[in-house]
Parts: C-alpha cells; sequence; structure tokens
C-alpha cells in the first residue's frame, strides 16, 4: 500500500508518494478533470491519498475516491507546523504523504452538500453585509469631512435618514456627491440580495427541524440557525460539547507547563469566524432577552465585564444548540 501526497494549486497538483519507508517527488499533474481522471486510474485500488484542504480540495477529491482506497483532506495547519525551515510545494507534498503513512494526519471532516450549500449561502451573506457596510462608512466619512454633523435619527440610511441625506447631498462638493450618490446606490443594491439570500434561507429553515428548534433560543434567526446547522453538519461528530465549543474557536486558550497552574486566556477562534460572529451577535441579544441567559450575562458581567460575559453566553447557546441537534440527547432528556 503507498501513501500519497497532493499539494493542490489553482492550476496543478504537486505529488510525493511514501512507500517502503521512504519518500519521493512523484512530479507534478494539472488540475484539469481529464488529466486527474487520467492520474487517478494510473493508482491502485490499495492506495491512500492526503490532500491539502483548499478551495477546489473536493472536487479533486471527488475524482480519485473511486480508485483508492480512501482520500483524506488535511487541515492546512499540520503542514504549516511541520515545514517550518523551509516551506515549498515538493516538501509540502512530501510532508502530507509522510504523516499519512504514519497515521498522523489531521484529518478536516467533509460536509455533505446540504453543508456545503449552507456555509456557501452564510459565507455570500456575510460577505454582503460588510460591502454595505463599507458602503455607510465612506457616506459617513464624505459627512465627517464636511463638517455636516451627526443626523438626528438612529439609523442614517432609513425612512427618514434617508430624506436627511437628500436635503445635505446637494450642499457637497461635486466629487463628494457623485461619492455619496454612488454608494447610496450601491447600498440599495445590496439590501436587495440580502432580501433575495434571506427569502432562501428562511425558506431552507422553515424545512429543517434541527434549525426551527434553534430558533426558539433568544437571539438566534433563520441566518443563526442556518450558519449553525451548516458549521456543525453531522452533530455527532462532537462526542462533548466542549469539542463543538472548541470548532467554533469559543474555548479559552490554555498555557499549562510543570506545577504551575493552567492560565486561560482569550479565546482560541478557531473554526469558522464568520459563525462565530453571528453566535456572538445572538448572545448579545439574548442578553438583551428577559430569561435565564440574561441573568447569566447580568452575573457574570458584574464579576468580569460585559464583553467577556456576551463571549461566555455565546458558548451557552452552542451547549443548546448541540443539545437541540442531536436526537439521542434529546431522547435522553425526554
Amino acid at each position: 500500500m503507498r501513501s500519497l501526497g497532493m499539494d493542490v494549486h489553482r492550476d496543478f497538483c504537486e505529488v510525493a508518494i511514501a512507500e517502503a519507508g521512504s519518500v519521493r517527488a512523484a512530479g507534478r499533474i494539472k488540475t484539469t478533470p481529464a488529466a486527474l481522471e487520467l492520474f487517478a486510474c494510473s493508482l491502485a485500488p490499495d492506495d491512500e491519498v492526503a490532500i491539502e484542504a483548499t478551495a477546489n480540495a473536493l472536487a479533486i477529491a471527488r475524482i480519485i475516491e473511486p480508485h483508492v482506497r480512501r482520500v483524506v483532506l488535511a487541515n492546512p495547519k499540520a503542514v504549516r507546523e511541520t515545514s517550518r525551515r523551509a516551506k515549498t510545494d515538493r516538501i509540502d507534498a512530501k510532508v502530507l504523504a509522510q504523516l499519512l503513512a504514519v497515521g498522523f494526519l489531521d484529518q478536516v471532516w467533509t460536509p455533505d452538500e446540504a453543508a456545503r450549500t449552507r456555509r456557501r449561502l452564510i459565507s455570500r451573506r456575510c460577505a454582503l453585509v460588510r460591502q454595505r457596510t463599507r458602503e455607510k462608512n465612506q457616506i459617513h466619512a464624505a459627512l465627517q469631512r464636511n463638517l455636516i454633523q451627526r443626523p438626528p435619527m438612529s439609523d442614517a440610511f432609513g425612512v427618514q435618514g434617508r430624506a436627511w441625506l437628500a436635503e445635505r447631498i446637494p450642499a457637497l462638493p461635486l466629487d463628494e456627491r457623485l461619492s455619496v450618490e454612488a454608494c447610496l446606490r450601491q447600498i440599495d443594491f445590496v439590501e436587495d440580495e440580502l432580501k433575495r439570500l434571506d427569502r432562501i434561507i428562511a425558506a431552507d429553515a422553515l424545512s429543517d427541524d434541527d434549525a426551527l428548534r434553534l430558533m426558539t433560543l433568544p437571539g438566534v434567526s433563520t441566518v443563526t440557525a442556518i450558519a449553525l446547522r451548516g458549521a456543525i453538519g453531522d452533530v455527532g461528530r462532537f462526542k462533548t460539547p466542549r469539542h463543538l465549543v472548541a470548532y467554533l474557536g469559543l474555548d479559552p486558550r490554555v498555557r499549562q507547563s510543570g506545577t504551575e497552574p493552567a492560565k486561560h486566556g482569550k479565546i482560541s477562534k478557531q473554526g469558522p469566524g464568520e459563525v462565530r460572529g453571528l453566535l456572538v451577535e445572538a448572545a448579545w441579544h439574548a442578553a438583551r432577552t428577559a430569561g435565564p441567559l440574561r441573568a447569566f450575562h447580568q452575573r457574570l458581567a458584574a464579576r468580569r465585564g460585559a464583553d467577556i460575559a456576551t463571549v461566555a453566553v455565546a458558548r451557552k447557546l452552542v451547549i443548546i444548540a448541540r443539545a437541540f441537534c442531536a436526537p439521542a440527547i434529546r431522547a435522553d432528556a425526554a
């Protein structure tokens, strides 16, 4: 049995083979379907292949999987941490092959098609929200540069805010006026795209029982529920709530050596950052909604501050979400 490592790029893959205790480079192949299919046909049925998890790794794995024993998507951090002195495509491919051969490869879970679709939808929505925020910030900057005071209303881009802006745009210099008008058009376009996307996400949430249960939590909207469903996927792969909390990057960093007590720092921020941001936003809303989570937030905020308390509420939401998405846990509770 051979262990193959593939360092994947947009145009080519660097291949290395570990066999009989030695590792050798096997050259490059193009990342076209025809070239990958030809390469896959040259492999033996008992071969194992490790591919660094990048943007096109899953599509490559689908082509190779029918021809080999198994294909492993590897965590890119495992390669970076191993090859510290020098990092080239050839070295990375050899490292992947070596780690796979000795069984030390940090494997990445492969989501199903439903989870991948949800992840892409949430990623697209977060990108649109960031784009809208940039356009709004440019308008605020233009008003500030021309000594126009803050708008009297809370939302400068609502109905009243747009009327207030329309009265002040003519007083701006020509270049500033053109910039503000362009930003307003961009905001309208982005908001229309967000409405279309939110309808798709809402339809998905309404057809999913786990998402409906998640939306009963305070602060959890359809977007947050679908983001969690996409990030978690098969909840059975998390043996304990602590594993899920760590996967979403809400666990504290720990430093401990010798007989010294463990020191806990800030959260690790590993895993999907967009989902973590939505969870913190949901926790912020939950902390302002009457209930046990608000009481917990108030107790902890009095001792540790509001920011730490909000992250702690986000962790509790994750723990509850795991219970909502795990049939075995729900059966035990019943």
